[in-house]
């Protein structure tokens, strides 16, 4: 559903949210090596999630990827999803096809049609808050 890239955001952002509540900053190096994403790749989507405000990146000897605290819960899953893949996952076709809409439908269009809308209500109500604290806690995980 989600391309590798925003997969590897999304685990990206959390996982440094859950480093920003103890107060650290991360590395790309090691937000590569805890989302199991190659460090190169990992840089180009740091650097989409910071141009989009998602997180923010500090220069120097003590620099690093940090979320403030207090803006952890305001960050919502549609954000990092619109930093990384556009707005793509709410418009595109459930088959793939280059034009699918109400005119020309595909032969799931309408059934597509409302998962993509509760999709993007899941989207647009999820916390980054909500997601770390399930991982601080060990309700859910970012690897195995």
């Amino acid at each position: 559903m989600f391309s590798k890239a925003c997969e590897y955001g999304i685990k990206a952002a959390i996982f440094i949210a859950t480093q920003s509540y103890e107060g650290k900053r991360v590395s790309p190096k090691e937000i590569a090596k805890e989302i199991d994403s190659p460090q190169a790749f990992t840089a180009k989507i740091l650097q989409a999630l910071v141009k989009h405000q998602v997180v923010n990146s500090i220069k120097g000897a003590y620099g690093g990827f940090e979320i403030e605290r207090n803006q952890i819960k305001n960050v919502k899953l549609s954000q990092i999803v619109n930093a990384i893949d556009g707005d793509s996952i709410y418009n595109g076709c459930g088959l793939g096809l280059k034009k699918c809409d109400e005119d020309h439908p595909c032969p799931v269009h309408d059934k597509f049609k409302s998962v993509r809308e509760e999709l993007k209500d899941m989207l647009e109500n999820t916390s980054l808050d909500e997601l770390a604290r399930n991982i601080k806690s060990g309700t859910s995980f970012l690897k195995i």
